[in-house]
């Protein structure tokens, strides 16, 4: 008999006795408390960290140096200054909980004798382990190949985050989304409204800057915020999307059959973002309250 694909990309077994937890090393002792940054050193995640981080600069710097600072209309000046970098403050925020906050690592080397025998499963009860972290793998939980974890609930691995996007920490990625497209849309028209303005009168007056230099510097800012506007959205909508259905992209990709209890769509949005809803649903400094449901209960 041929084996399922699922009993090919896990190691499932029905009794603890054929996980073989002697093959499982000790986990590692912990030199760091729960309490410390969760930071994943992957190259190629960091550069694009920091890259995200210098993009949104470039953005304040255009918006409030090219824009607004030379601008004669001082509450144009203020009321759009103080939006964009209140969204800009807010994206960045969000970015940073989203790559500093722990997706949901299970621990690494659970995998022993001692451990599986404190589960106390029940004849016939199905468990998985990783054979890659020697970890007993939870319920919809995956195995992330550059974090080197299994991570509860993984949508996906973000490069641009420098982080898996997981139980803990969808929310702050999904604000992330929200706050660079918001602030990308306001960049773009604040571009429009400026080249109107600057056709209509003298270029040398409506920038510090040359007119050359105006000139590149919007166009950078056009292009950076067109392109950022567009790739956020459609992920920002692909996330709500995802959260209403209760299925991340991982399970979507895999095709993985439902077998978790059903939620209505708004209970899925408030188990990521928090019970009950609130403002705090859109700050990045509030730790969403999961509530005391099983999150991951199975149909039997």
């Amino acid at each position: 008999m041929k084996s399922s694909p699922v009993s090919r990309s896990r190691d499932i077994e029905r009794q603890a006795g054929y996980l073989r937890p002697e093959h499982c090393a000790p986990p590692p002792p912990r030199t760091h408390s729960a309490d410390d940054m969760w930071f994943i050193r992957d190259g190629c995640g960091i550069v694009c960290g920091v890259i995200t981080w210098l993009l949104v600069f470039y953005a304040e710097f255009v918006v409030v140096f090219v824009m607004l600072l030379p601008a004669k209309n001082v509450a144009y000046s203020l009321i759009n200054g103080a939006v964009f970098n209140g969204l800009a403050f807010l994206a960045l925020a969000s970015h940073f909980r989203a790559m500093c906050t722990d997706p949901g690592a299970v621990p690494k080397g659970n995998a022993t004798k001692e451990f599986i025998e404190s589960l106390q499963l029940k004849p016939g009860q199905v468990v998985y382990k990783c054979p890659k972290c020697c970890s007993i793998k939870p319920d919809r939980a995956h195995h992330c190949s550059v974090c080197k974890r299994c991570i509860k609930k993984m949508d996906h691995h973000c490069p641009w985050v420098n982080n898996c996007v997981g139980e803990n920490n969808q929310k702050y990625f999904v604000l992330f989304t929200m706050y660079i497209a918001l602030i990308s849309l306001h960049a773009l028209i604040m571009v429009t409204l400026h080249f109107v303005f600057c056709f209509e009168e003298d270029w040398a007056k409506c920038s510090s800057f040359s007119p050359p230099a105006t000139v590149i510097l919007l166009i950078f800012l056009c292009f950076e915020g067109l392109l950022f506007l567009i790739f956020t959205a459609v992920m920002f909508g692909t996330q709500i999307h995802s959260i209403c259905n209760d299925e991340t992209g991982i399970e979507q990709l895999k095709k993985e059959e439902k077998r978790w209890a059903k939620k209505s769509k708004w209970m899925n949005m408030k188990v990521v973002f928090g019970h009950p809803f609130s403002l705090a649903w859109l700050s990045p400094f509030a730790t969403p309250d999961h509530g005391k449901a099983n999150l991951y209960q199975y149909v039997v």
